[in-house]
């Protein structure tokens, strides 16, 4: 065969050669607008490639089936190449680069093209796209030939954004992203990477300062704390067999069904050998199973949200798509869920849009600027919390939080959402000093872009996700905080009933003796009662920072304690307003919750604690399978007063009703002494069945009572009983028969 000599090579195309100025801006890592340089690109008909290697001393671009198509030349040191393509189209290539002895190939990240289009810029600037989650942060995918993982990030007054990691050795020079102008996203396909690779952002603000390496706030997996980068998670792949436990809350009025919650938080309930953290799927096994006999309708978690510090409880969250690394891969999650649905369990998450923390790798002053929050301390920084407020006025912010809320149902099949901390977020000077927050432009204190958001996250999680719920941590009289947003609510679904806890507790916390003083503690809740959808919590916070358990607060003796709380529980699920109690005040701990332990669960064995485990096991039950216990808990038709004013005996008795349903009457005494021949009134004459009552000895208690039922006789046109009310006790009387004839009233002296 003859040789080839030089004239018989191809000749070389001319294109044209990048300046020395703008070699030495991408080198640096400082050109405005790599991809207007870099990868393969067409001038007069002439194809050609530029690319950074770093270190590379020859380079050699092949197509992506592995055809030769060009030898590039190097024109800077640090690995700068060009020349050109003897393609005829442009199209993505790789790149064979050698150094000494060392070969290596690269596929050119510059010779894709964007995967965001002209739709999405559309919907991103109007603030109206609802699936951000499909878009931003890193997504693994199949992309003009070849596989790779695409990266999306909002950080619209920077200089530069790059991705790095593992894959580019940190170098912030090797993937600098592409700018999409009109939203001020930035973008790159990086072939190559697979699932688990970890990486940040490199952002260089619009100053030229390098900002501290930031996590992606996309982020769907991220590292174990202390370590704080985002792992480019494997796609999402869960095969979900819930459909008929979905279905069927489509269609409730959660108004009108049971709604009882054991408040979890996923780090403490149980641990595992050597203290560690239980992982999602070590959790199903016993959590729901433990739900499910105690009766729980729901469990709810405090926030699952990745956060870097124990004691925040998951409240200061870096990652708000990001399920926390403590209990092992995201798709763990989701079986939880699943587990829990087909077990008929909804789960319910607390959610934090109020404030984020000020960690450097987090959104704080993320491009340089205060992106995500206000850059006015008055409007940024929340003084009790030291943490940074969310620019609720700004589009991208309200966009970035409503597409979080979606996103939890949507991926993970979450049934509702607990909203954390809303009076903070409706009041510009919560928690401040005058002078130390700015009025609206109406001159007032109510933060009207905080309402709108509100609006905004609660109709998009109504209207996309029917059958999942919100519900509003909110301590103050805002109005209307349940009511739909077409009537001029904020459109939750529910509000916690803050004021319930506060007076019930104070109430019981008081002397036996002294509670006739106080009796109006536990009658003024009935004015409001109905006022909005409520729930009654008795929830975490409650129970930590000094405060102790729920059974220290109680007064009187040990035994005392025991009972007063047993019949505050049947105060509580026979008083009108869902349910939610806190993890491990089901047995009575006497010490106080602590994230950094497991609960003290050989408690159990004791014949009190156990016994208060028994009562909140069976009135979760008989609220469950009572409708006049559940249908109307948050309408005034469901609810009549029979002794609203014997404070000298601080007796309380009521009627629960549900339109066709038998009504349970609740009679609670609150002072440790026995009450026999006592007469309630009741509507209907005949057998009324007690079907709870809190001093049964296999509750703990003294086994005082009714014999297990009473007969009311008719007298005036209403029924009447003598009862015997066991010292610090509720019981629960349930309608049963008509009367026989001529039944005499019967109570126990």
């Amino acid at each position: 065969m003859a040789r080839k000599t030089k004239s018989d090579a191809p000749e070389a195309k001319a294109f044209p050669a990048l300046d020395a100025a703008g070699i030495e801006s991408i080198v640096s890592g400082h050109h405005s607008d790599p991809f207007g340089v870099l990868g393969v690109h067409q001038a007069g008909g002439i194809i050609f490639s530029r690319a950074f290697v770093e270190g590379a001393e020859t380079v050699d671009a092949v197509t992506l089936d592995g055809q030769p198509c060009g030898t590039l030349a190097r024109r800077h040191h640090a690995g700068f190449f060009e020349g050109a393509l003897t393609l005829t189209k442009r199209q993505p290539v790789r790149l064979r680069a050698k150094r000494g002895n060392d070969e290596w190939i690269v596929t050119d990240a510059y010779s894709f093209g964007p995967v965001l289009g002209p739709m999405d810029d559309y919907l991103i600037a109007e603030g109206t796209h609802q699936r951000l989650f499909d878009k931003m942060g890193a997504h693994v995918m199949h992309h003009q030939g070849a596989d790779g993982v695409h990266f999306a990030v909002w950080a619209p007054n920077a200089r530069r954004v790059s991705v790095v990691g593992d894959f580019n050795a940190w170098d912030g020079r090797r993937h600098a992203m592409r700018l999409r102008r009109d939203t001020g996203i930035w973008e790159i396909f990086v072939p190559d990477i697979t699932p688990g690779a970890i990486y940040k952002y490199e952002i260089v603000s619009s100053n030229g300062v390098t900002q501290p390496l930031k996590a992606d706030p996309f982020a769907f997996q991220s590292e174990m704390r202390p370590k704080n980068a985002s792992i480019v998670a494997r796609p999402f792949a869960h095969h979900w067999g819930d459909a008929a436990h979905r279905k069927s809350w489509k269609g409730n009025d959660q108004r009108r069904v049971p709604v009882s919650i054991y408040e979890v938080h996923a780090g403490s309930w149980k641990r595992g050998p050597e203290g560690r953290f239980l992982t999602w799927d070590e959790l199903a096994d016993d959590l729901i199973p433990y739900c499910v006999d105690m009766g729980f309708t729901h469990i709810e978690f405090l926030p699952v949200s990745e956060h870097p510090y124990d004691p925040s409880w998951g409240y200061q969250t870096t990652g708000l798509y990001t399920p926390s690394a403590r209990f092992g891969e995201p798709e763990g999650f989701a079986r939880f869920v699943d587990g829990a649905h087909r077990a008929g369990l909804g789960v319910i998450l607390d959610w934090v849009p109020a404030h984020f923390p000020t960690d450097a790798h987090g959104l704080a002053r993320f491009d340089g600027t205060a992106l995500y929050e206000h850059e006015d301390p008055r409007q940024g920084f929340h003084p009790d919390w030291n943490t940074a407020i969310y620019n609720f006025g700004r589009r991208e912010v309200m966009s970035f939080l409503v597409n979080n809320a979606l996103f939890w149902c949507e991926r993970y099949h979450v049934d509702a959402l607990r909203v954390d901390a809303v009076a903070s977020m409706l009041y510009l000077d919560y928690s401040r000093k005058d002078g130390e927050w700015i009025p609206n432009k109406h001159g007032g204190r109510e933060n009207l872009e905080a309402v709108d958001f509100l609006r905004a996250m609660n109709k998009a999680v109504y209207g996309v996700h029917p059958g999942a719920f919100t519900v509003a941590e909110e301590s103050t009289a805002w109005p209307k905080v349940s009511a739909p947003v077409h009537e001029g609510g904020l459109g939750f679904g529910f509000k916690w009933n803050m004021g319930f806890m506060h007076d019930t507790l104070q109430y019981l916390a008081r002397d036996p003796i002294h509670r006739r003083h106080h009796h109006n503690e536990l009658t003024f809740g009935l004015l409001y009662a109905f006022g909005e959808n409520y729930v009654l919590p008795l929830s975490h916070d409650e129970v930590v920072h000094g405060k102790g358990s729920l059974l220290k607060k109680m007064a009187g003796s040990d035994l005392e304690k025991f009972a007063t709380l047993r019949a505050y529980y049947g105060f509580m699920w026979g008083y009108p307003g869902k349910k939610l109690l806190f993890m491990g005040q089901e047995f009575a701990p006497w010490e106080e919750w602590s994230e950094a332990r497991a609960l003290d669960w050989h408690l159990t064995d004791s014949h009190l604690h156990g016994g208060m485990q028994r009562l909140v096991r069976d009135l979760n039950h008989a609220y469950r399978d009572t409708p006049a216990l559940h249908q109307r808990d948050n309408e005034g038709e469901g609810f009549e007063w029979l002794i609203a004013d014997d404070a000298q005996n601080s007796v309380y008795a009521w009627l629960r009703k549900a339109p066709g349903e038998p009504p349970v009457a609740v009679i609670t005494n609150f002072t440790p002494v026995e009450r026999t021949g006592y007469s309630v009134p009741l509507p209907l004459a005949g057998r009324w069945r007690e079907v709870i009552n809190t001093d049964a000895p296999v509750y703990g208690g003294g086994g005082r009572g009714n014999m297990g039922a009473v007969i009311a006789t008719e007298s005036g046109g209403q029924g009447a009983a003598l009862l015997t009310l066991p010292p610090l006790a509720t019981i629960m009387l349930q309608y049963e028969t008509p009367p026989a004839t001529g039944t005499k009233a019967q109570g126990r002296d």
